[in-house]
């Protein structure tokens, strides 16, 4: 038996040797009476104990009547969560819970090796604790069978729906047999979250513990108003005051996580980061470096907002404001878990206070407002530390009597106390100087009236393209002064004078510096008195100067002269108005068509003897002569073209293939197969000379240069040619083909 109702013998075991002596509220509800073996859909708190509770609300489903767990094949229970560090922490979780059962738990998360996964799952595993995609991935690749599965856990499942898992989901859901028995566990049930469980769960009990309603008790919320430049340097302070044992920073964006990291290393603080961009390694190594002590400081995006239980997280710092209530309560959560207590601080810049307003109230949660801790807030805290640091109340011992003694005869009292002073503050960061930021509320906020404000001048003027929208945000952050600080700032052409309060006068020209330098080319000059008036009355943060218009002159009044209503009309240019004449339509007359008698020209035939030579005019005023007919003739015929001019050249006589009886012809093509030079002469052509025997070419010793080239697509190159044996031999000529020259073609 157990002293826990409704918990397996075994697991109560674990309970009591883990030191439970209660279950949280939410444990208790899902063992509660008439819940065995049904769908639930929790949610509760974060650090409320969810995962102990599904362990808890599923090994009935899982070891039925037996007290250990027999091999199993495949899986009896799956469990989902988002991302990686969740799902390594449900399976630790889980393994010391099922520890008496003989249970094997088996993980299956990304960035992890895939042949290492597959073979746990070979040699049989009970329990399987994964993230959707590795999951789904397994599914589809055979390695993991879903037969078998009894229970089926969703850990964080409006998590997994904003990270756009619910592809993945319903496909492993799916997968699963209709039978399984399907939990769900959740901070939140927004419509999403209750959509699914209506699709995927058989008559599902809603759980919802009554403190999700409620603020969690063991968180103390801190919000603390700042100047937009000092974000970081309020960080700083916060953990000088509280020197946590281990503290949680969360920034919205990756750069902004690289960027405070190296900036807290300098500072001296133990830093890890913890962001999607690092592999599954480096996080898990800077978990345990949190998780041992090596590391104080942990900056992370929300991947570190779901579901860590780290023992020793004190401190949560919001460094920007979350965008929603879920992920204002998931960041919150990971302190004051199981009944630890912790301190919530949110860095709120005074421009983003009526935001930071709303989203508390709508989450439910009341905090405290204030402004960072100060060097002497940070100072005597630190001192009340050095009083209750156990070495100076714990008894010295016989061992170290001796030794005592000798260091107080060396030494004076004062000097072993400063001593002990130093070792005690070496290495700690020193606190930063913060701005006094207004936090007034802004819709009751006003400017004061600057009667003896002093003014200075910016060397940036009109002809600078300078204005106030980028001029202010400048002086607040560079001088270190806030807007409600600022009088009237008068831009004129080539310089700005602008006002601020006496109070802030010397911390003002302390942040500037000697050299009097707000950035690269702005410098800045303290004015011995305020500016002259402008005389056109122009209003704040516009020029007091007057333009030069070139050479002045005297503006005579201008005279109005009544309006005069003239008569319509146009004045002719004998004075007389123009009379309207009214429009007379006249009649349309249509005129017969007269049809022209058609005239026909006699028919002139324009040949040889209309003319009496080619190209001759018969006259003037008759046409200009054809061009006479000319008739082609062949050199064999006897006939003569007419016109003598127009006549063509004989054409070259036609090839006669005519059979010769002393010429032998081939049976195939019917032609002399003979030698040029072995034809007899052609009637109508002249015989040639019979052509010179060609002369064997002359090979050119090793080295020699060829005489000439035998084509210009080729060229000769001497060679020496080698016998078998190894000696040389005559020089030969090699054929070398050329390379056409590339074309050059045109960038695109």
């Amino acid at each position: 038996m157990t002293d826990f109702q409704g918990v397996v013998p075994a697991l109560g075991k674990t309970l009591s040797a883990r030191g439970y002596d209660t279950l949280t509220p939410v444990q208790e509800s899902v063992l509660a009476d008439g819940l065995a073996g049904k769908d639930l859909l929790v949610s509760a708190q974060t650090g409320s104990g969810k995962t102990v509770a599904f362990g808890l609300a599923m090994a009935p489903t899982l070891l039925g009547d037996a007290e250990r767990f027999s091999y199993a094949a495949t899986p009896l229970a799956l469990a989902v969560a988002p991302t990686r560090e969740l799902a390594l922490q449900v399976k630790r979780e889980l393994e010391w819970l099922y520890a008496e059962t003989g249970a094997s738990v088996a993980s299956c998360v990304g960035g992890m090796d895939m042949r290492t996964e597959r073979r746990e799952l070979e040699r049989g595993a009970h329990i399987v604790v994964g993230t959707p995609g590795r999951l789904r991935d397994h599914i589809e690749r055979g390695s993991l069978d879903m037969s078998a599965l009894k229970a089926a856990v969703l850990d964080e499942a409006d998590e997994m729906l904003d990270m756009g898992f619910r592809d993945d989901l319903e496909f492993i859901l799916a997968a699963a047999p209709d039978t399984r028995r399907t939990l769900m566990f959740s901070a939140t049930v927004p419509r999403a979250i209750a959509s699914l469980a209506t699709r995927y769960q058989n008559d599902a009990v809603r759980i919802s513990t009554t403190a999700e309603r409620e603020q969690h008790l063991d968180i103390e919320y801190l919000a603390m108003n700042v100047a937009p430049a000092d974000r970081e340097n309020a960080i700083i302070n916060v953990l000088r005051y509280f020197d946590p044992k281990n503290a949680l920073v969360f920034c919205a964006t990756r750069a902004a996580v690289n960027r405070m990291m190296s900036r807290f290393t300098n500072r001296g603080f133990a830093v890890v980061a913890l962001s999607g961009e690092l592999s599954q390694n480096e996080r898990s190594h800077a978990l345990q470096a949190l998780r041992d002590g090596r590391a104080q400081v942990c900056i992370a995006t929300d991947v570190a907002a779901r579901g860590l239980d780290l023992p020793n997280l004190e401190l949560v710092i919001h460094a920007e404001i979350p965008k929603n209530r879920e992920s204002l309560l998931h960041r919150s959560g990971r302190t004051g878990r199981a009944g630890r207590k912790g301190v919530c601080a949110l860095i709120v810049p005074f421009n983003e206070r009526r935001k930071t307003e709303r989203l508390l109230e709508r989450a439910n949660i009341t905090a405290e407002w204030g402004r960072p801790p100060s060097v002497e807030e940070i100072q005597q805290r630190d001192r009340a530390r050095l009083m209750e640091d156990q070495r100076l109340i714990d008894p010295v011992s016989e061992d170290e009597k001796s030794f005592v003694a000798e260091i107080l005869e060396r030494h004076s009292p004062e000097q072993v106390a400063a001593a002990f002073l130093r070792v005690h503050t070496a290495g700690q960061s020193a606190p930063e100087e913060l701005i006094d930021p207004d936090i007034r509320d802004p819709k009751k906020a006003r400017r004061e009236d600057f009667t003896d404000g002093v003014w200075f001048s910016l060397s940036v003027g009109r002809n600078d393209n300078a204005e106030p929208r980028w001029l202010l945000p400048m002086l607040c952050r560079v001088g270190q002064i806030t807007s409600q600080e600022i009088g009237s700032i008068k831009i004129q052409q080539a310089e700005t004078n602008f006002e601020i309060a006496p109070g802030c006068v010397d911390r003002f020209l302390q942040a500037i510096g000697p050299d009097m330098m707000l950035e690269k080319n702005v410098a800045v000059t303290r004015l011995d008195r305020a500016p002259a008036p402008s005389p056109r009355g122009e209003p704040r943060g516009r020029s007091s100067d007057t333009r030069d218009h070139g050479k002045s002159f005297d503006k005579k009044p201008y005279d109005k002269k009544p309006y005069e209503k003239k008569p319509y009309g146009k004045a002719t240019q004998g004075g007389k108005p123009y009379e309207k004449k009214p429009y007379e339509k006249k009649p349309y007359e249509k005129k017969p068509y007269e049809k022209q008698p058609y005239e026909k020209k006699p028919y002139v035939r324009r040949d040889a003897e209309s003319a009496p030579h080619a190209g001759a005019s018969a006259g003037p005023g008759t046409a200009p002569a054809a061009k006479p007919y000319v008739k082609r003739t062949r050199p064999g015929d006897a006939g003569v073209s007419r016109g003598g001019a127009g006549a063509e050249p004989p054409r070259k006589p036609k090839r006669s293939f005519e059979k010769r009886p002393d010429a032998p012809f081939s049976k195939r093509s019917g032609r002399d197969d003979r030698r040029q030079d072995e034809r007899p002469a052609h009637p109508a052509r002249p015989a040639k000379p019979p052509r010179a025997a060609s002369e064997p070419q002359k090979k050119l010793e090793l080295g020699a240069k060829p005489t000439e080239r035998p084509s210009y697509k080729y060229d000769q190159q001497p060679v020496a040619r080698r016998s078998k044996d190894g000696d040389a031999e005559e020089g030969g000529f090699a054929v070398l083909k050329r390379k056409k020259p590339r074309a050059n073609k045109k960038k695109r």
